[in-house]
Parts: C-alpha cells; sequence; structure tokens
C-alpha cells in the first residue's frame, strides 16, 4: 500500500508542502485521516482509478481552486492550486500532473499541448499578481538531449517531441526555474 511509504516519508522528511500526482482515487478515498494525523492540511481533486492530485501543508489554506481554467470540457483531474499565508507573506502552489501525450499520434498529443497552451496562459496570469508561485508535479517533458540516457530511443515520444520540449521552454521564458 502506498500510504505505508507516504506516512514513513513524511515523518522522515517534515516537508511544509507536498505535490502529489497521480493518486488514483477519488477524493473521498484518499487517506486522509493518516495524513492529517501527521498534522497536515490535505486538499485533493481526484479522478477513479487514474490521474488525481493533492495538495499536503503544514499550514491551513486560505483558499483553494481545482482544475486548469481553459477547457471547460476537460474532467480530467491533473491541476490543483493552494494558497498558504507565510510570515513573509502569500505562495501560491500549483500541483499539476501534466498529461503524457502517448502514443503522439493520437488525439492525446494535441489534448497535451493544449493543456501545456493553458498552463501557459495561467501562469502569465499569476505572474501578473507579483506573488510567489510555485508549480511543482509531473511535468512528463524530457526538456533537453541531456536528461534522457538514448535521445535517438525517444525521439517521436510526446515526452521528447520539439512541440513539447518548446512549450516546456515557454514557461522557463517567463521567468521560471526548472
Amino acid at each position: 500500500q502506498r500510504i505505508e511509504l507516504l506516512v514513513a516519508w513524511l515523518k522522515e522528511c517534515s516537508p511544509d508542502i507536498v505535490c502529489l500526482q497521480e493518486i488514483k482515487c477519488v477524493d473521498d478515498a484518499f487517506p486522509r485521516l493518516e495524513v492529517e494525523a501527521l498534522g497536515y492540511n490535505v486538499v485533493t481533486h481526484g479522478q477513479k482509478t487514474f490521474n488525481g492530485v493533492a495538495l499536503l501543508s503544514k499550514l491551513p489554506f486560505d483558499e483553494t481552486k481545482s482544475g486548469l481554467a481553459g477547457d471547460d470540457e476537460d474532467a480530467h483531474a491533473r491541476f490543483l492550486e493552494g494558497v498558504v499565508t507565510l510570515k513573509q507573506g502569500v505562495v501560491r502552489v500549483a500541483c499539476l500532473y501534466l498529461p503524457n501525450g502517448n502514443p503522439a499520434n493520437t488525439d492525446k498529443y494535441p489534448y497535451k499541448l493544449k493543456w501545456m497552451s493553458r498552463l501557459l496562459e495561467y501562469t502569465k496570469e499569476r505572474l501578473k499578481a507579483e506573488e510567489p508561485l510555485i508549480l511543482a508535479g509531473d511535468y512528463n517533458v524530457i526538456p533537453a538531449a541531456r536528461d534522457v540516457y538514448n535521445p535517438a530511443a525517444w525521439a517521436d515520444d510526446a515526452l521528447f517531441r520539439p512541440a513539447t520540449r518548446e512549450a516546456f521552454q515557454s514557461l522557463l521564458g517567463l521567468g521560471l526555474t526548472d
């Protein structure tokens, strides 16, 4: 069971904020009590059998919102944001599970690119607020050839296609750090 591994890691590392992806359960099935017993506030955006994201924070959430704007028809549980107040001010944390996009010759790849475009627009809007922003999660991107053992083997994979890498670089171009 994955909860035992998560609880052990939370006890050992004691992070202030945690972003989880692929929780693969609806909100009510998430092991909230076990995590809350360790002093964490929990918010989830779950989905049965696949996807799903969760935010854990030692500080209470001032606000939370699930789903990435820009596509009212997108029912995938891939994005969750929360705002916490620190001594220095507020910080917004977005937990994301970017679509894989494979097989790249199916409608999964255009969905991935559209999702990345929506994330770019979200980020541009959030940066206008001039508040600290953390975008953490599984981007399903291989940013550069040096990030994989055998780049040629990944040439047509959705994670390594030029359009994917360009979309990722667009995020970094906004001033974000990988």
